[in-house]
């Protein structure tokens, strides 16, 4: 077990060291370049193609910490604005806002150390390895071939000295030996040290603690308006249509013998109440979690949705599997939510939703070509004088899962809204398999 273990650290290390000195430097070297093409413009494109490059490749070997070693490694990335229209200044406002971030300025001190002391704590298990192989191996092949035969420079070692080739089997031992115990503590080590570089300091992950019990008071303040909600529907449609059924069935059996006719009237009047609240529960079901969306997933329930809409809607979704339930829900309901806003409020005339998964990220994306001039109104409203009551609302539902809400909504138009919510896609399973 304990050669396994070795032997999967020296593969590991010189994985970790060739990815760490080759893309390390890349990286650096393109940053440099790119920054310094910033004055002449060039790098107002570049650079936030080359940052959010480094920002994969962290997350990338943060990854490998977790199902190598077990380690999380923390981002603190601070949310980006999202070019909704391409433009300098667009591209100028997302570059200031990668440089401001702190992150960046840890992974890009990051790089340096990665490519030095990082690739050399790497490479230790697989060099341990090999010169306690050598110190084996050399002797021998020198002592089979009479001599002829040099594996190592005689400037280094005169293997013709008798204690020579006493002393390169010991010296083999005992790397053979610190490799044996001491190399997946390298390969440990060198996560280690990304986690100091990369780890938000204290201050920010007090911060984000706050956010998140922030959050957290969102949620719960949420959940209890859904089931007021809920208790409040119950109780003014379908509760209140069932009692009104059974005092008519009460009616119907007493009028039975006297009036037929009377209470053949009443039992057809009853069994469209029932409909009624059967409809009414489908309703109030559809509201808590659509069936549909359970059934076959979120881009099929958008679809779904966008059919039920007084206007076109185009629908975009792609996506290779499916989310947790929970963030499936909360991104219909927000696309939901925002339709129904911009059919009440946009004044437009077609309206479009986009769905995909990108690096670690979740986007639906809805637009409409209205009048714009949407906003984030102090009472949780949109401005503008649109009256709609649900932009905060869906901002606190996707901040529960360490998501944003971004809007451009230019006076004339057209308006953007797009939230993003970090998470991993499960791979769809097969019912027929």
């Amino acid at each position: 077990m304990r050669i396994r273990r070795t032997l999967l650290a020296a593969a590991r290390g010189l994985a970790l060291a060739l990815v760490s000195l080759v893309g390390s430097i890349v990286l650096t070297t393109l940053t440099l370049a790119s920054l310094a093409w910033t004055v002449a413009g060039i790098g107002l494109v570049t650079t936030p193609i080359v940052l959010e490059s480094v920002r994969g490749f962290a997350n990338f070997r943060r990854v490998w910490a977790h199902s190598w070693c077990g380690l999380t490694i923390d981002a603190g990335y601070r949310p980006l604005p999202e070019p909704d229209r391409p433009g300098l200044a667009a591209r100028a406002r997302r570059l200031a806002s990668m440089l401001r971030d702190p992150a960046t300025w840890r992974e890009l001190l990051w790089l340096w150390v990665d490519a030095s002391a990082g690739f050399l704590l790497a490479l230790l298990p697989l060099a341990l390895l090999a010169y306690g192989l050598a110190g084996f191996v050399v002797p021998l092949v020198y002592g089979l071939s009479g001599g002829r035969v040099h594996l190592v420079s005689t400037e280094l070692v005169d293997l013709s000295r008798p204690s020579a080739l006493v002393l390169l089997p010991v010296a083999g031992a005992a790397l053979l030996a610190l490799a044996l115990f001491a190399g997946p503590w390298f390969v440990r080590a060198h996560f280690r040290l990304a986690a100091a570089f990369l780890t938000p300091p204290k201050s920010e992950l007090a911060a984000r603690v706050a956010q998140l019990a922030e959050s957290r008071h969102d949620v719960v303040d949420a959940s209890a308006a859904e089931l007021r909600r809920i208790e409040r529907d119950l109780h003014d449609g379908a509760q209140a249509r069932l009692v009104a059924m059974g005092m008519t069935l009460g009616t119907v059996e007493a009028l039975l013998d006297k009036d037929p006719a009377k209470a053949r009237e009443l039992l057809t009047m009853t069994r469209q109440s029932s409909a009624d609240a059967l409809t009414e529960l489908r309703n109030l079901v559809q509201g808590i979690h659509p069936p549909v969306l359970a059934e076959r997933g979120l881009g099929d329930a958008v679809r779904a949705l966008a059919l039920r809409m007084p206007m076109p809607v185009e629908v975009r979704v792609e996506l290779g599997g499916r989310a947790q339930a929970p963030v499936e829900t909360a991104v219909y309901f927000a696309v939901s939510e925002l339709l129904t806003n911009a059919v009440k409020h946009a004044g437009a005339d077609r309206l479009r939703v986009t769905i995909g998964h990108s690096a670690g990220v979740l986007a639906a994306e809805v637009g409409d070509n209205g009048k714009g001039g949407a906003g984030f109104a102090s009472d949780g409203g949109r401005g503008a004088g649109s009256g709609s009551t649900g932009l905060l609302g869906i901002r606190r539902r996707v901040g529960a899962f360490d998501g944003t809400l971004t809007l451009d909504s230019p006076i004339g138009g057209p308006t953007v809204v797009r939230l993003e919510i970090p998470c991993v896609l499960l791979p769809v399973q097969d019912p027929a398999g």
